[in-house]
């Protein structure tokens, strides 16, 4: 009889949570990365979705120090009442868990998944008029100067990151990693020579491309881009193997009511139903993909989990 009176006790608040009414007050959309990037761009895009078919404000924040893992960590914190929701994708969840020793976070406890809504795959980039003509010159150029060259990313453990240390490894050469403060930063940085070269998602330096400020060497993608058809894949460039595309996804509080949860899933799909929206997204060099279900997304990141630890490792990207 104890035994029952404390399980009703502690359920009660989740079962008050669940019944009453949701959204009463401005709901909080925190982008990990700086504004400007790809997450922030999809942060945005959603916010503004769900503001108009809940009827509150959907603010979103960015905050993209140490690659967002401080970020994560509040949001983890965060009170379980669906007014709390985060961008998720494989820097999160995958990466983090690999580069971090400690993070104020557990990707797969803390976190209730929502869905994913994009994929997008990086550029190998380089400025305009480098001596850099394709990927076989980068290689070529890191072998015989070890560790001289340079290239930039958005932060420690970004897919950026992550793109260059993985083409370093697979090819057999020494480069530096010279982290900014965001990908507009890291960008401006191949642009004006202070790196060597970079990779970066496509949605945030296709129109650089187009205007011939940036020169594009290769994708990261198994196929080639529809974005930019004429510019080969990595495995194309020599590179057997080399895969990076990624997915942006949503997030909020672990134990979130049900209801609430399935609210936001249904908000987002029909978000990313509107023509608008999608033009603008694919105009700008997102993929768009199916959205799974909060269910789906569970099994999701559990085996992205799995499957990005063990090429970072492999890859020799350590922790900090």
């Amino acid at each position: 009889m104890k035994r029952r009176s404390i399980l009703a006790a502690t359920l009660a608040p989740l079962a008050a949570r669940a019944q009453a009414p949701w959204p009463t007050r401005t709901i909080t959309m925190v982008a990990p990365l700086a504004a400007g990037s790809s997450v922030d761009i999809i942060a945005r895009t959603v916010a503004d979705g769900w503001s108009s078919r809940f009827g509150v404000p959907v603010v979103t924040e960015n905050r993209p120090a140490a690659n967002g893992t401080l970020a994560l960590g509040q949001v983890a914190r965060a009170a379980p009442d669906g007014y709390t929701v985060t961008i998720t994708g494989q820097t999160s969840i995958a990466f983090n868990p690999v580069l971090y020793r400690s993070l104020p976070y557990d990707p797969l406890r803390d976190f209730q998944p929502i869905t994913r809504v994009v994929a997008v795959s990086n550029a190998l980039i380089v400025k305009r008029g480098s001596p850099f003509r394709g990927v076989a010159d980068i290689i070529a150029a890191g072998r015989a100067r070890p560790g001289l060259l340079t290239y930039s990313s958005g932060g420690v453990g970004t897919t950026h990151h992550v793109s260059s240390a993985m083409l370093a490894q697979m090819a057999g050469f020494e480069a530096t990693h010279v982290p900014y403060r965001g990908a507009p930063q890291g960008i401006l940085a191949v642009q004006t020579g202070e790196v060597d070269f970079a990779f970066f998602n496509i949605s945030t330096v296709l129109a650089l491309i187009r205007s011939g400020e940036l020169a594009a060497l290769a994708v990261t993608s198994r196929e080639r881009s529809p974005f930019l058809p004429e510019v080969p894949t990595m495995q194309e460039a020599g590179i057997p193997g080399y895969e990076m595309s990624t997915w942006i996804g949503i997030s909020t509080v672990a134990r979130t009511p049900a209801p609430i949860v399935q609210r936001m899933y249904d908000a987002t799909r029909a978000t990313m139903a509107e023509e608008e929206v999608r033009a603008r997204l694919t105009g700008i060099g997102f993929d768009l993909i199916p959205l799974p279900t909060p269910e789906e997304m569970v099994a999701i990141h559990r085996a992205e989990f799995e499957r990005w630890g063990a090429i970072l490792r492999r890859a020799g990207i350590q922790g900090v």
